[in-house]
């Protein structure tokens, strides 16, 4: 694969939308910087992947550059992808991304290559493995605690579950930061809840086996002290590397 004595390659998944800066006000694609400073900073090259349209082999093509995939957050997962209706809340579809990023996903699962999901990335998991969403949290739960809004991000106690990936990475509690109005409902098939958090929502969701395949629906990269789940995909990414070279 692509590993060299500076780092694997991690390809990350990015947004697709409205940009404005100095003069100009343009269509754009899009990451926030602390996702791919988290790769940096946990040993990786990261490589972004802007949402485009995929023909047969656009997928495999990229792939073919990559030793790992990282699902980043984002706009809501088109309902129509797991049999739903919108939710008055859900965002307006965007099918290029969420094909791109299904797309992307079934081929790195094909290939074997580490995946890591962070927050939009949890959901896309989870529906490419024909599960299902809630598409208002809120009026599961109750209340409105896991996106406070205007980008303030919420601080909430997670528990993993005993003998999962996710709980040999990271304990058995971690404190996260959340903003999500969505959340997993009916999990895919092959895939087990590895953290819940006090409302009895799914935190996280991982594939058993030997791969790394691993989602989690908080925000690891707005707290960057905390590398451990960047070093998860980084170490993952140089050692498939290793094996496919």
């Amino acid at each position: 694969m692509n590993a060299s004595r500076s780092g694997p390659v991690v390809g990350l998944t990015t947004y697709l939308g409205r940009a404005q800066f100095g003069v100009w006000d343009v269509p754009a694609s899009f990451l926030p910087a602390n996702y791919f400073q988290g790769v940096s900073m946990a040993g990786g090259i990261a490589v972004l992947l802007p949402p485009q349209p995929v023909d047969p082999d656009a997928a495999h093509r990229v792939l073919d550059s990559l030793d790992g995939l990282l699902i980043t957050g984002g706009n809501d997962v088109d309902p129509a992808t797991y049999g739903q209706r919108p939710h008055p809340n859900t965002d307006e579809p965007g099918p290029v991304r969420d094909a791109w990023e299904f797309a992307l996903l079934e081929g790195a699962l094909e290939r074997g290559l580490p995946v890591l999901g962070i927050c939009r990335g949890a959901q896309v998991l989870n529906v490419a493995f024909g599960g299902t969403l809630h598409q208002h949290l809120p009026e599961v739960i109750g209340h409105s605690g896991h996106r406070a809004g205007n980008a303030k991000f919420t601080s909430l106690p997670v528990r993993t579950v005993a003998g999962t990936r996710l709980a040999g990475l990271l304990g058995e509690s971690i404190e996260v930061r959340c903003y999500h109005h969505q959340a997993v409902d009916k999990v895919g098939q092959g895939l087990v809840v590895s953290a819940w958090d006090a409302d009895g929502v799914v935190e996280a969701l991982e594939a058993p086996g030997d791969g790394f395949v691993l989602a989690v629906q908080w925000h690891p990269e707005e707290c960057l002290d905390d590398l451990r789940l960047f070093s998860a995909i980084v170490d993952a990414a140089r050692s498939s590397a290793r094996h496919m070279s």
